[in-house]
């Protein structure tokens, strides 16, 4: 397995640029003096549900009775319509409207940052490559750090960006993405049939 581009592609299902207007406009309702903090709780909170996945995903799809086969299947499906949500946004997704002030763990942490199509990505790594859980988490940390960044330095990126380079940077993520997911889809089927 090519780690380095498990990471790349990691990166891109995090999104990060994606979200950092959605993160700016959550956290635009935290006192200014709270902000950083807040993020940087949600971010790890985020890296805390990715390892977790990572470790004990292969005993959840044990205990679940589910093979690699449809978890390959069933994450190129969700992959492929998040990618389709970048490709075409729509607004008002994942809750960023609320009223609280102090987000907590929803909507930064889950499902912005930790999505289904991320846990499903380490539920499917996890059960494939037992193996080679510290090199994936690795990659996983690598791809989390670049995207904790972007978010942390959001403000600056959006002004440099500007909106409409923003979207096209999101949008440009989820083509790639819809080739992964499509790749994933394909892989799941044909492991299926090899095994019927």
């Amino acid at each position: 397995m090519d780690l380095m581009t498990f990471a790349v592609t990691f990166f891109l299902v995090l999104d990060p640029f994606g979200n950092a207007p959605v993160f700016y406009s959550v956290l635009s309702k935290v006192p200014e003096a709270k902000r950083k903090r807040v993020l940087a709780r949600e971010l790890l909170i985020a890296l805390g549900i990715l390892l977790g996945f990572l470790v004990f995903g292969r005993a959840l799809l044990g205990f679940l009775g589910l093979h690699a086969h449809t978890l390959s299947i069933s994450g190129g499906i969700v992959l492929f319509l998040i990618a389709l949500g970048m490709v075409f946004p729509s607004r008002g997704m994942l809750g960023g409207d609320s009223d609280d002030d102090e987000p907590f763990i929803v909507p930064l942490a889950m499902p912005l940052f930790t999505g289904p199509s991320s846990i499903a990505m380490l539920l499917l790594l996890s059960s494939k490559h037992p193996t080679e859980l510290p090199m994936i988490g690795v990659a996983v940390v690598s791809a989390w750090l670049a995207a904790a960044v972007i978010l942390w330095f959001s403000p600056l990126v959006l002004k440099f960006l500007g909106a409409k380079g923003s979207r096209a940077i999101e949008r440009l993520m989820g083509l790639l993405l819809i080739l992964v997911a499509v790749e994933m889809f394909l892989e799941g089927v044909g492991s299926y049939q090899l095994r019927g």
